[in-house]
């Protein structure tokens, strides 16, 4: 088996990320098939310490603040995250460096047969490329011997591939409304399945949330015995000042008070790293050697790309992965706040099952043009109803088929000082970065 191959052989199991429409439930999510196909692995979910993070917006930079800091404080730290911008590989690292080609092929080797017998017998229903992918992580973490394992959940939480450990603290960072077509049309529907991460007389830190959500997090926390921490209130924050390659913030935590200065840009990633920090002061009264040092330390060196990203200055080309109502709201809201421009230029593409209206709705005002496109991946929305959605606000969307061509044509129309921005999904905004790449735009 080379590598394609060994992708090919994960993407031939149910892949729900491809899929526009599937039924979030116990018929298709068991996680009773999960726990027999790690017990035949040696349970090596079981070998490390976790962090478990679930959340609308911001768990993928919660969870990448967290490993670097963990990683920092000298421990040996995995990080598991979905979905990836290029390469599968991007998903599971250990200390900042990606599964090798070959690190994977041997563990799809290995997880073959075992994956094969559990869904041979299909007890529990068929297995699922996430579950696989989950599975190959936690085998991976354990053959590199990591202390701690950082896990981002898929999708949800309560039925998620990655809610099969006990972690030393749970995160829950802000809810809102995606994915309403699995996991419920309302904020508490949503909130009960990402509270599903909690355990019984574990440790949760929330982000600020509306009251409906939090209320439901209360509860839950209340109803497992588990101790709640409320950034906002227990842990708070305010920012000092930005650049274009950095901001500062003061976080007072429960045990120190924290200066910070984080590569990320974004009101709501002061926010998260104050998240993060709730967590790792956690871990830190746990008896675990996360100091104020390697907290600033780790904080100030933490990677990931694609949310509200600066690829280039002249023009100001900017991505950001924004595809729901709130992270397309703060994505306004960053733009307004953080760059000074002459004119904003738009490139969006989004996915089949997103709410596209109340993005568009939330973006349309600050942009003098719009290019709708769409990525190469099988969920993406068609150009016409995002033409539609931006018509319908007095817009007229130019459509350009593909990434790459519509980065180049937007290019082409963008003085000096104007700014350029590529959002709606993070396949959009994965095949723009590879795009700038070749143009040799990345600074």
């Amino acid at each position: 088996m080379d590598y394609q191959r060994a992708l090919d052989y994960i993407y031939s199991y149910v892949n729900y990320e491809t899929m526009p429409q599937f039924e979030y439930s116990p018929a298709n999510y068991d996680l009773r098939r999960m726990d027999e196909l790690l017990a035949r692995l040696g349970n090596p979910h079981l070998k490390a310490r976790s962090v478990h993070i679930a959340g609308t917006n911001g768990k993928g930079s919660v969870a990448a603040m967290v490993a670097s800091v963990l990683s920092a404080s000298g421990y040996t730290t995995g990080l598991y995250t979905s979905p990836h911008l290029s390469f599968l590989n991007e998903r599971i690292k250990v200390d900042g460096d990606l599964i090798s080609d070959e690190e994977l092929v041997v563990l799809v080797e290995r997880l073959k047969p075992e994956v094969e017998a559990v869904d041979q017998k299909a007890t529990y229903g068929r297995m699922t490329t996430f579950e696989f992918l989950t599975a190959l992580a936690f085998a991976h973490f354990e053959q590199k011997g990591v202390d701690f394992q950082v896990l981002e959940v898929g999708l949800g939480g309560r039925l998620d591939a990655t809610n099969v450990i006990s972690p030393e603290v749970c995160i829950i960072t802000s809810i809102g409304l995606d994915h309403m077509d699995a996991l419920g049309d309302t904020l508490a529907e949503i909130a009960a399945e990402k509270a599903g991460i909690i355990k019984p007389g574990s440790v949760v830190v929330t982000s600020a949330q509306l009251d409906e959500v939090a209320g439901v997090i209360e509860e839950t926390s209340k109803s497992c015995g588990a101790q709640l921490i409320r950034v906002g209130s227990d842990v708070t924050w305010r920012g000092l000042g930005f650049d274009f390659n950095q901001q500062r913030l003061r976080v007072e935590g429960r045990l120190a008070s924290y200066e910070l200065s984080i590569p990320l840009l974004g009101q709501h990633q002061l926010e998260n790293a104050a998240t993060a920090v709730a967590a790792l002061e956690v871990l830190a009264g746990k008896g675990f050697n996360v100091s104020r040092e390697s907290i600033i330390g780790g904080l100030g060196r933490v990677s990931w790309p694609g949310r509200l990203q600066i690829l280039s200055h002249h023009p100001l080309v900017v991505v950001d992965g924004a595809h729901n109502i709130d992270s397309a709201r703060r994505l306004k809201q960053s733009i307004e706040q953080y760059f000074d421009f002459d004119r904003a230029i738009l490139v969006i593409g989004a996915s089949c099952d997103k709410d596209m209206a109340s993005v568009v709705s939330a973006l349309f005002p600050i942009f003098g043009r719009v290019i709708v496109t769409r990525s190469r991946h099988p969920r993406a929305m068609a150009p016409a109803p995002l033409v539609a959605e931006f018509a319908r606000h007095g817009v007229k969307a130019q459509v350009v088929e593909d990434v790459p061509s519509a980065l180049s044509q937007a290019l082409a129309l963008a003085g000096d000082k104007d700014l350029l921005c590529v959002a709606g999904s993070l396949f959009v905004v994965a095949e723009a970065i590879e795009q700038a790449a070749r143009l040799s735009l990345i600074r």
